[in-house]
């Protein structure tokens, strides 16, 4: 199974939480294949610097466990579109959440979540409360 992790996710996996325990069972299984959004690296890495954590680690650990998608101008386009079409509708959609929908899509992916924005979508794998 493709799958495309999250902000969320990558964050209850590394705090090894009892959501990153589900998260965990996804990401290692050897027969899926895993991918992170550059944009979720960056995410990533701000939210580890404000906690005065080494995001190196977190960085390094992306990297080994997933295959990290750039983001093109296609991409940027297509996720605009998406963000404002969502937006219609749900006010607080945020931008990088479009992004991982684009990606996703363009890759076959389920997204590994807890967002709340992502428990209704058929293509998700919901960990959220």
């Amino acid at each position: 199974m493709n799958v495309i992790v999250d902000s969320y996710a990558w964050i209850e996996y590394f705090e090894g939480s009892k959501k990153g325990l589900l998260a965990k069972e996804i990401i290692e299984n050897e027969n899926n294949s895993i991918f992170c959004s550059a944009l979720t690296v960056s995410e990533i890495v701000s939210k580890s610097e404000r906690l005065g954590k080494d995001s190196s680690q977190y960085i390094e650990a992306m990297q080994s466990l997933s295959r990290i998608l750039k983001i093109d101008e296609k991409t940027a386009i297509e996720a605009g579109k998406k963000h404002a079409a969502i937006r219609k509708k749900v006010k607080n959609f945020g931008l990088a959440d479009a992004f991982i929908i684009v990606q996703g899509e363009k890759e076959k992916a389920k997204i590994l979540s807890g967002d709340k924005h992502f428990k209704e979508m058929k293509n998700a794998i919901f960990i959220g409360d």
